[in-house]
């Protein structure tokens, strides 16, 4: 039987470490920062490592997903990279439908990281994917010079099921359709906003950040025809709409009154000069389905978020935005990347 590695300095992140160029080298200083710190933050200490992962085989279609975070700060109000990483992941699938299964998880570490930063995200990775009852199955981890990688890189991958007959995607969009978003708009890009000093912007919002397959889950349990979804990221609620009705060869038109945004949100975007329909969230989404079954899918979403919102339909030939005038508009992207590094 293999003697287990022996560590002659244990690793605690409370004691002012931080990451070495040796911590990616594949030796000593490798095995202790994975034995030590990443696989018991990520609730695997004790198990096998294998370089893949496997998976039980089941019918059914499956759904996979991967997604790059370098969000700045590394922590921020409402969460941080590890639990946008996990969650992000997970909203993907979700977006088309899918129960999660498993995810993976890289590490881009740069020098100098401090490696009690480094065990607070990784733990709240690990709380995340319990919060959302799925595992981390298989990862990796490199370091890189110092300067190279601002702080902490992470990648995420994912796979879900999707249960029988479910389609949902563009090409299902039909004209009439409504149009609903499951809470209220922009609070993760003004709380990244807050949370970079240099701007001189305060607020006690927090990001949005939340796990949405069990709305959607639930959407579907009730029996709803679901025709699209999109999480409302970078772009926010206008991008979302942009590409969806551009994959659907049609327009749409939603009441401005009706589009939810927080006080605190408005008020930083005229602040600054922003449109709230263009800021991101990390916890919501837009819905399209046969307006019949609106009232029943908004009554589903109010008891997760009582500001969710049926803002709108399917019709027409461009995106447009109706004024509390009654003046209709196009409903504009956003120009340029006002806002890098939120997710």
């Amino acid at each position: 039987m293999a003697t287990p590695l022996q560590f002659p300095c244990p690793i605690s992140p409370d004691d002012g470490e931080v990451v070495l160029l040796g911590h990616g080298g594949g030796g000593l200083l490798s095995q202790r920062l994975l034995e030590q710190l990443i696989l018991p933050a990520l609730g695997s200490a004790g198990g096998v490592l294998l370089d893949a992962a496997t998976l039980p085989a089941e019918a059914g279609e499956l759904a996979f997903s991967t997604d790059g975070h370098v969000v700045q700060p590394l922590e921020f109000p409402g969460g941080d990279i590890g639990s946008l990483a996990v969650i992000g992941t997970v909203n993907d699938l979700a977006m088309v439908g899918a129960t999660p299964l498993a995810l993976s998880l890289s590490l881009i570490l740069e020098e100098g990281l401090p490696l009690d930063t480094l065990s607070r995200v990784l733990r709240s990775a690990a709380a995340a994917a319990g919060r959302c009852g799925v595992s981390i199955v298989t990862g990796d981890t490199k370091v890189v010079e110092r300067g190279k990688a601002d702080g902490l890189f992470m990648t995420t991958a994912g796979m879900g099921r999707i249960p029988p007959g479910v389609a949902i995607g563009p090409a299902a969009i039909r004209p009439g359709d409504a149009i609903l978003v499951s809470g209220d708009l922009g609070r993760h890009g003004v709380a990244i906003l807050a949370a970079r000093e240099e701007l001189g912007f305060s607020t006690s919002l927090e990001s949005d950040l939340a796990p949405l397959h069990g709305s959607v889950q639930a959407l579907l349990a009730a029996g709803l025809e679901i025709h699209a979804l999109r999480d409302l990221t970078r772009g926010g609620l206008a991008s979302a709409l942009h590409e969806l009705c551009r994959d659907a060869g049609l327009g749409a038109l939603v009441q401005e009154p009706l589009v939810p945004v927080h006080g605190a949100v408005a008020a930083a975007c005229d602040l600054l000069g922003l449109d709230s329909l263009t800021m991101a969230s990390e916890g919501r989404f837009v819905l399209m389905l046969p307006a019949a079954q609106a009232q029943e899918a908004l009554k589903l979403l109010s008891r997760e978020q009582p500001s969710a919102a049926l803002i709108g339909r399917i019709g027409g030939e461009a995106v447009l935005l109706e004024t509390s005038l009654g003046v209709l508009r196009p409903l504009e992207l956003g120009r340029g990347e006002l806002l890098p590094r939120i997710c």
